[in-house]
């Protein structure tokens, strides 16, 4: 499978996710879908990247927007993960890597000297119409929720 690219329109896919369910991307047709990637459950730059997101949900929300996370944990750890920070979206285990390898997340990195096939940070946004309109790699967490909202305000305009 090919990766995407902006302006392509997403194949539908079903995934598991937080809550017992089963999520296919045509379910969100009519919404915005933020698709967010991250390495692991409960590390730092994880935790605090989805508290960006917690923290702005109803920013997301008044955009017409809905907001996903994505990482190879398993689902019990995701719930762990989403209960203890109060979470108001949910998360998507990925765990065959089947998401990570269709938007092409997965890359080797460096960690404690060695080199390991990881999630690299990254962030999609499909319209209402499920077409890729943008994307952000190799992110920093720091100010990258406000990076998607502004991008999700000028879709909006648009």
């Amino acid at each position: 499978m090919t990766q995407p690219s902006i302006g392509d329109v997403m194949p539908d896919f079903e995934v598991q996710a937080t809550g017992d369910k089963s999520l296919k991307l045509s379910d969100y047709r009519g919404k915005t879908v933020v698709l967010y990637f991250y390495p692991k459950d409960s590390t730092p730059g994880c935790t605090q990247e989805g508290q960006d997101f917690r923290d702005n949900i109803e920013k997301f929300t008044a955009l017409n927007a809905i907001v996903l996370g994505v990482s190879r944990d398993s689902l019990k750890s995701h719930e762990n993960f989403k209960c203890k920070q109060e979470f108001p979206f949910d998360l998507i285990s990925d765990k065959d890597e089947t998401l990570c390898q269709l938007f092409d997340v997965i890359k080797m990195k460096n960690m404690y000297g060695k080199q390991v096939q990881g999630i690299e940070r990254s962030t999609f946004l499909i319209d209402p119409q499920g077409v890729l309109v943008h994307e952000w790699r190799k992110i920093s967490v720091k100010g990258h929720c406000d990076q998607v909202l502004l991008a999700l305000g000028e879709l909006t305009l648009a």
